[in-house]
């Protein structure tokens, strides 16, 4: 019998995937030409992107999630913007928002030396698009969307960890291992981070939540840089992919909002 996370992971590596924007509601003004016609989309654009900004919504950035999804606390989702960065220009960031959500921002992905792909799980508070915006190097930001659709009231309950108690026995506590990925062409690396992820929604329970992370390598250069925010779920569970030539061995460093630290080895 499968456990939870192989059940995860097995399922977005199987390409559940959102309808693409071909599929989504016929864009109108009021949408500021957004293909899955969201009343939300020119105030996120104006927040997060800029007005001047060049925007495009594209294929080329895929975002992939369950048609729907059972925990409305872990969403998985998918952020694939390898076929961007096969067109060039090189790819800087990748910002991911969800329209609905009462915290927009869920993170923000550097990959530098890793491939423009991240899986991940979030919360999700209602159903909404879900937005994975990739700037390239030219300042033009490329928009990949999808609808995620869950029960409801993600951001504003407690997950597990909390509610029993047992998240200050295991803060902060890592485990990361590099696989062979030979059908990608890569190597992937899954890290587990120990932490609740607590958005500040829940009465008397502040904001708590991992804020940066980032992979090392034995000369200290990153190989990618992860911004988090409160909508990434309770003990994140992050799988990246890394080129098939480079180092073996790297560290994960980072730190939450309140100061602790996060320092790990990680190796194949």
């Amino acid at each position: 019998m499968l456990d939870r996370r192989q059940w995860l992971w097995g399922a977005l590596a199987g390409g559940w995937a959102a309808p693409g924007l071909a599929a989504g509601a016929a864009p109108d003004e009021r949408s500021g030409g957004d293909p899955l016609g969201s009343l939300q989309w020119p105030t996120l654009r104006a927040q997060y992107l800029g007005a001047d900004a060049p925007v495009r919504f594209t294929d080329d950035v895929l975002v992939r999630t369950p048609a729907f999804a059972d925990d409305a606390l872990n969403v998985p989702l998918q952020i694939d913007a390898r076929p961007l960065a096969a067109r060039g220009p090189a790819l800087r960031r990748i910002l991911v928002v969800v329209d609905r959500n009462p915290v927009r921002e869920v993170l923000q992905f550097e990959p530098l030396r890793a491939l423009p792909v991240l899986a991940f799980r979030l919360r999700l508070e209602q159903a909404s698009p879900v937005r994975a915006m990739a700037q390239t190097e030219d300042g033009a930001w490329h928009v990949g969307s999808a609808m995620a659709q869950a029960p409801g009231g993600g951001c504003t309950v407690s997950g597990a960890t909390r509610i029993d108690g047992s998240w200050r026995a295991t803060l902060n506590q890592v485990q990361a291992r590099i696989f062979p990925n030979v059908l990608q062409g890569s190597r992937r690396l899954r890290v587990n981070v120990m932490h609740p992820m607590d958005t500040g929604l829940v009465a008397g329970i502040p904001a708590f939540y991992i804020e940066q992370l980032q992979l090392l390598d034995a000369a200290g250069e990153a190989w990618w840089r992860l911004q988090l925010h409160e909508p990434v779920s309770e003990n994140p569970f992050l799988t990246f992919e890394l080129p098939l030539a480079g180092p073996e061995r790297f560290r994960l460093t980072g730190q939450d909002n309140n100061g602790n630290r996060i320092d790990a080895e990680v190796r194949a």
